[in-house]
């Protein structure tokens, strides 16, 4: 397994982590098979959607703060329950393929981080089964 270290700026931004990724596959020689990336943080996510235009990214967060606001009827003590909703709307995982040394993702696709509790040292777990 291997550790991808994220270092978040704000409470709440998507990260575009793809050359980061491929950066990983390229020099584990990491050729055809599947990769799992694996958030292992309650208050952050992983997801492919648009990177070609940063307004979708912008425009994912700006718009899950209006529907999960920061405060509302929550009764978790540490005042992070939006966090918490929206890690598990994202999810914890993405399964992504690897064919000839590359990630396989469609045009317009990136893959994120999504930090929805920071600013914070995050980690992702990347697996490779080949």
């Amino acid at each position: 397994m291997e550790l991808l270290e994220i270092r978040t700026t704000t409470r709440e931004e998507l990260i575009d982590i793809t050359s980061r990724v491929q950066t990983l596959v390229t020099e584990n020689n990491w050729e055809d098979g599947i990769l799992l990336l694996y958030c292992p943080h309650t208050t952050g996510a992983v997801t492919v959607n648009e990177g070609a235009d940063p307004d979708v990214a912008r425009d994912i967060t700006v718009n899950m703060r209006k529907l999960v606001p920061h405060t509302g009827d929550y009764l978790h003590m540490e005042g992070n329950s939006d966090a918490h909703i929206k890690s598990s709307m994202f999810g914890c995982e993405q399964m992504l393929i690897v064919e000839d040394g590359r990630i396989q993702l469609g045009t317009w696709q990136s893959i994120y981080f999504c930090e929805f509790d920071g600013a914070r040292n995050r980690k992702l777990w990347i697996k490779f089964m080949g």
